[in-house]
């Protein structure tokens, strides 16, 4: 049996039929929305917490290597395990310098079902 689980969506949005912010009922999926909003968040962003996040979008105007690319893989690690190690366990990341692109694929754990999951992302130059 599931347990009832609701949150606010990320990013959010108002839900026209109801008239009020949509909620995230899918735990897997409100993990994956904590997990962006940490790697998005740039360091300085959110007042009452200046060194929350990761800041991957600043990445679109470094220079495509295989060095951002490791940058970015310890970056991301450091950045998941610190925010969201109650939650998740960062099991790897890895980060491809691809022409103009950085793809970006991250496994992890929830640790309270014990689930294997995995999140691709691509950064664009």
């Amino acid at each position: 049996m599931k347990a009832n689980f609701t949150s606010i969506r990320y990013p959010i949005a108002v839900d026209a039929s109801l008239g009020r912010l949509q909620e995230e009922v899918d735990y897997p999926e409100h993990v994956d929305q904590l997990i962006r909003q940490v790697l998005f968040t740039s360091p300085g962003e959110r007042i009452n917490r200046p060194d929350f996040g990761c800041g991957i979008k600043r990445l679109v105007f470094a220079p495509n290597s295989e060095v951002s690319a490791a940058l970015a893989q310890v970056a991301i690690f450091e950045a998941l395990t610190r925010w969201l190690g109650t939650v998740i366990t960062v099991n790897d990341v890895k980060a491809l310098a691809i022409e103009e692109r950085l793809e970006i694929t991250i496994a992890y754990t929830l640790r309270s079902r014990g689930e294997r999951r995995y999140l691709n992302l691509e950064v664009t130059r």
